[in-house]
């Protein structure tokens, strides 16, 4: 797909008399980097990019229809197939054991979790990957909008991904999600204690022919099942976890909970203010002791007679 893209950027530059430079003066980037493009090496064009090339080189869309595929083959097989039953799923129901799901996160939030992957290749990949996340989180919008059900682990709603500010904004935004028809999200509280699904998050999708399958993820793997007898066995863990959360309201009580107690954090001094002050403290109290001692040493002790 990264060569097809390529070769339809070519012919469409020539067509329209264009030298790489040229073009990539247009488009604001090297001439360089329309050279990776048409080759298909380097980096993949960022959808802002497959934009622009349309609008310059007059393609109606046809290379901004591209751009999914040409992304999703950064990715092995089974994730574009996941990628691919998520965009027709009638039903999706989520359990997040780390960070809130990629469908229901803020794009600050997204940028926050997508920042931490190790292997990232630079801000241009990351600007991609947050506005393909973004761009999937349109279907919640849609007229055939899925059903979502999501259970979030007490350590989602506790983990400052991006600081306490990102963080009061994807709290807010889960309370203003969870007020949409067609969403229904729970939370499971520490005190219920060990489950089956904590190695990682589990998401069961529902097909509009009655298919399901489920997707297992941990930090660095990601598992898709579609044998029926372990999709069921999967079912059933996914509804012990909806038993053992919250009810829906009691769940959003505790949302706003944490956003209040975030949002007393955020007023609090950063540990490294805390430390600073520690130290003023101590080396004041320190400095009045030896005054202290001073004037005790020079007291007269004549030994008595």
């Amino acid at each position: 797909m990264a060569a097809l893209f390529g070769a339809r950027v070519r012919r469409l530059r020539l067509a329209a008399g264009l030298t790489q430079t040229e073009l990539g003066d247009k488009v604001h980037v090297v001439g360089t980097r329309i050279t990776q493009i048409e080759r298909a090496s380097g980096a993949k064009p960022t959808l802002e990019l497959a934009r622009a090339l349309d609008v310059v080189l007059g393609a109606d869309d046809l290379l901004v229809e591209l751009w999914p595929y040409v992304y999703r083959e950064a990715f092995p097989d089974w994730s574009r197939r996941f990628m691919e039953y998520s965009e027709r799923a009638v039903v999706i129901r989520q359990y997040a054991a780390h960070v809130v799901p990629g469908l229901l996160q803020t794009e600050d939030y997204a940028r926050g979790v997508l920042a931490l992957d190790a292997m990232l290749d630079g801000e241009e990949q990351l600007e991609e990957r947050v506005t393909a996340r973004m761009g999937r989180q349109e279907r919640l919008s849609s007229s055939d909008r899925p059903e979502l059900v999501v259970v979030l682990d007490e350590a989602v709603l506790r983990r400052p991904i991006g600081g306490h500010d990102v963080m009061q904004q994807q709290l807010t935004h889960l309370l203003d999600a969870a007020a949409e028809r067609r969403v229904s999200i729970q939370a499971l509280p520490f005190d219920q204690g060990g489950h089956e699904a904590m190695g990682g998050s589990l998401t069961i999708l529902t097909l509009p022919d009655g298919l399901e399958v489920a997707y297992t993820e941990g930090s660095d793997y990601g598992q898709l099942i579609e044998e029926p007898a372990n999709v069921i066995r999967y079912k059933v863990i996914y509804d012990r976890l909806r038993a053992a959360a919250l009810p829906p309201l009691m769940s959003l009580d505790m949302i706003r909970s944490v956003l209040e107690d975030n949002r007393r954090g955020s007023n609090l001094p950063s540990r490294t203010q805390r430390r600073r002050l520690a130290q003023e403290q101590l080396q004041q109290s320190g400095g009045r002791r030896l005054r202290g001692g001073g004037r005790r040493a020079g007291r007269d002790r004549r030994p008595r007679p």
